[in-house]
């Protein structure tokens, strides 16, 4: 394998190692970083980049993001997450080709390592059909763009709406069939797509693989949650799911559990290491106990939950419960965005609201961490991901010292995590090759991307406008059970967000 010479740089291999203000040389030999040396000292390399004037840092893994709302980008705000939903997954969906499909991944693989992500997982709902054109065509997306990726299909094997308590007194009876008559893939046809994907695409052998990826608790049956586990664990996949994200979702596990979520998932035998619960805001101290003894992630997405008021999590009692913790974006239809420098910073805000004692807010070590090692431990990857260091995969970004926010670079990881939007990125490296150089990213043409994906957004205006007048009566419905749900209690001990929530009563008044 060829053999490239990284010449020059300064390193921070990690968000604990003490930062040492002189240059290195990187070698890197085929896809692994094979040594790390002062400058001047390696001099077999088939190939040298100089790269002098950089700072060299170990790609972020964002463990969430959705790639299929990116043509709703900006579309909406100010609802909370049960009435995104209407539209998220909508009644009336976009009529969307492989090309659409094709193009809207692309976006979300240029951000992404525009914003110093090196490794991503796509959620990716394929909606009321099943195309394999689709399937086929957000794979190649991340093929060509050269991002290392985990694909997963949102899977549920209920009618959405079901997934919410109090619809029967929420919706118009007719407006409640016609939602539980939309079609939508069956999850037996969802878990051997996978089963099939991951034939050519294991992330064991393979930079775009897949993973399982049931969408919540509430959104699948107890036997299909039992049929997830039993697939990754035969095929040794990395799982993630949705666990409570909003305050409803505690609410619907009391009603339709009686007990927490994460009880629920225990009980179903869900609960193991590799297994990502995403979101984690509205946890219990024995939620997090149970998750801790059975090695599961809980997932820090700050600025998603922030976005749409569902709280924060608490990022220092999961760690204090002994609970890995990764991080990720979320989709852009969400957030606007799905850059991890951003969810960084706002991580590290948020969490210092919670507590007057500021000797228990989380550092920008600690969310560097949580967003390199941590999401590589809940892949299982810890030892080839999340630091640069000899027998690590060569994913690799260097960012320009000359960056204003680095200037002067006293402490690289508080600076990345408070002051790096991505502008002050040169090269980025995954698998050990150069995705991006000098600013510009080598496999893809850019400007010829934006322009088609401005087009085909064009022609499908009219259809996104038809689309969310069309969801009027759910969010009509969705609205009522939300105002329903804050009437219900919930665990006095359960996580709850930055500040105490106020009575519906006063809400409503």
């Amino acid at each position: 394998m060829a053999k490239l010479l990284l010449n020059g740089a300064l390193i921070m291999r990690d968000g604990q190692t003490a930062f040492a203000p002189d240059p290195v040389d990187i070698l890197i030999d085929g896809q692994m970083i094979s040594a790390i040396a002062p400058a001047g000292t390696i001099a077999d390399a088939d190939r040298r980049l100089n790269v002098s004037g950089l700072l060299a840092a170990p790609g972020l893994i964002n463990g969430h993001l959705h790639s299929w709302d990116h043509f709703i980008k900006g579309r909406v705000e100010n609802l909370p997450m049960e009435l995104m939903m209407a539209h998220l997954r909508p009644a009336v969906p976009l009529p969307l080709t492989a090309d659409d499909i094709y193009l809207r991944t692309m976006m979300a693989a240029v951000e992404s390592l525009r914003t110093g992500a090196t490794t991503i997982i796509d959620d990716l709902s394929l909606g009321q059909t099943f195309d394999r054109s689709h399937v086929d065509a957000a794979l190649q997306a991340y093929k060509d763009a050269g991002i290392r990726t985990y694909v997963g299909f949102s899977m549920i094997d209920k009618a959405v709406v079901d997934s919410w308590p109090f619809v029967e007194e929420s919706f118009p009876p007719e407006t409640l069939a016609w939602l539980r008559s939309l079609p939508r893939p069956r999850g037996d046809a969802l878990l051997g797509l996978v089963r099939d994907l991951a034939k050519e695409h294991h992330p064991s052998s393979a930079r775009v693989g897949v993973l399982v990826a049931p969408s919540a608790p509430q959104r699948c049956t107890d036997d299909f949650l039992r049929d997830c586990r039993r697939l990754a664990d035969e095929l040794d996949l990395p799982v993630i799911i949705h666990v409570l994200e909003t305050r409803l979702q505690a609410v619907t596990a009391e009603i339709f559990w009686g007990r927490s979520m994460v009880e629920h998932l225990a009980a179903v035998g869900f609960l193991k290491e590799r297994t990502a619960l995403v979101h984690g805001v509205w946890l219990t101290p024995r939620d997090r106990a149970l998750i801790a003894d059975r090695g599961a992630s809980v997932q820090y997405n700050p600025w998603s939950n922030a976005a749409i008021g569902s709280g924060a999590a608490d990022f220092r009692a999961l760690r204090d419960a002994g609970i890995n913790v990764s991080m990720g974006s979320d989709g852009c239809g969400v957030t606007f965005n799905c850059s991890m420098l951003l969810a960084l910073k706002f991580g590290t805000g948020i969490g210092r609201i919670r507590s007057t004692d500021h000797r228990r807010w989380p550092t920008a070590a600690e969310l560097w961490e949580a967003a390199t090692v941590g999401g590589a431990r809940a892949l299982g990857r810890a030892h080839e991901l999340g630091r640069l260091a000899p027998g690590q995969r060569a994913d690799i970004v260097l960012y320009r010292q000359t960056s204003i926010g680095l200037v002067p670079l006293n402490a690289p990881v508080r600076q990345l995590v408070h002051a790096e939007s991505g502008g002050g990125i040169d090269t980025v490296i995954v698998d050990g090759e150069p995705v991006m150089q000098a600013g510009r990213l080598t496999r893809i043409d850019e400007s010829r991307l934006v322009a088609d994906f401005q087009r085909a957004h064009a022609r499908l205006l009219d259809r996104i406008q038809a689309s969310e007048e069309a969801a009027g009566p759910v969010l009509e419905g969705l609205d009522r059970l939300y105002r329903q749900s804050l009437r219900h209690k919930i665990a006095a001990d359960t996580t709850r967000g930055v500040i105490d929530l106020p009575s519906a009563e006063e809400v409503w008044q």
